[in-house]
């Protein structure tokens, strides 16, 4: 795609091996690695039952075998940091690969990506591709969460005014309800939920927030606490949820965020993603 070949994405730059789960290692540290995003370990009897009830799931993709092992290529890469090898292994393996494809360029677009334009039509590409996976397996909570995810990021780029008027903020929250009620123990969509409550109440007030899109918050605090409680560990848990507390409270809010950011600093990263989690923490504390 046009997205991919522009340049080379930017390479995440950490020397260390720990998030590499070379091997069986990725299938031992698979209920850790996705607390967060309750992702099923990708094996091919539970693929082939899907691929059977969702043949589009499958297109291009030969057997289940086939869809399985791409897939656990395609996460290794991701949480070893490896972006673009992830979204290149994701994108070649129909629907479902789009969900690795999706949370890598997410992540790629949100924390190393300098380039506005090319994060803004990472984000929307992401977006799309998980949409189209959520025709195919309607009722595999990732495809509802990961249309959530990239466009979150999206409409923080672009201003949330921005986003709001372009219809993002009613997708988002219809994504992510129908997230939770495939998966309620999702924590990821837990504090992309909180997200949504809190950047509208600070963008258009308490009133307006309440009356025209549902939001508060007191609901925006409810699913940062759900999601604390569902990932204790979660670096990016503590830190939305003092992200949103300073949007919506500012000042009077500073102690109790300085306190989730230093929890947040404190958590043990579990793979790539979760290092940049943990460094955006620092940075705010700095």
């Amino acid at each position: 795609m046009a997205v991919r070949a522009a340049k080379r994405w930017v390479r995440f730059s950490y020397k260390g091996t720990e998030f590499e789960y070379a091997g069986s290692a990725l299938e031992r540290g698979w209920e850790a690695l996705h607390r967060g995003d309750r992702e099923p370990w990708p094996e091919p009897k539970r693929l082939a039952t899907l691929l059977r009830d969702c043949p589009a799931a499958g297109a291009g993709v030969l057997t289940a075998t086939a869809l399985a092992s791409g897939l656990q290529k395609a996460w290794r890469a991701f949480h070893a940091g490896e972006f673009e090898a992830a979204w290149s292994a994701g994108g070649a393996l129909g629907s479902l690969g789009a969900l690795v494809a999706a949370k890598a360029a997410t992540v790629h677009a949100t924390y190393l990506e300098e380039d506005d334009a090319r994060a803004e039509a990472l984000l929307a590409d992401a977006a799309a591709r998980v949409a189209v996976a959520a025709k195919a397996a309607p009722e595999w909570a990732n495809t509802h969460y990961l249309q959530a995810y990239p466009l979150g990021r999206l409409s923080q780029r672009i201003s949330i005014l921005k986003a709001l008027a372009a219809g993002h903020a009613s997708r988002i929250r219809a994504c992510l309800e129908r997230t939770l009620e495939l998966e309620p123990r999702h924590a990821d969509a837990q504090i992309a939920f909180g997200l949504y409550h809190a950047e509208i109440v600070a963008k258009v007030g308490a009133l307006a927030a309440r009356l025209t899109y549902g939001a508060s918050a007191e609901a925006a605090v409810k699913h940062f606490k759900a999601a604390l409680k569902l990932d204790p560990g979660s670096a990016i848990a503590h830190v939305e949820y003092a992200n949103g507390l300073l949007a919506m409270h500012g000042e009077r809010s500073q102690d109790e965020a300085i306190a989730l950011y230093e929890r947040a600093v404190a958590c043990t990263p579990r793979d790539a993603m979760e290092w940049l989690d943990v460094a955006q923490a620092r940075a705010e504390l700095s």
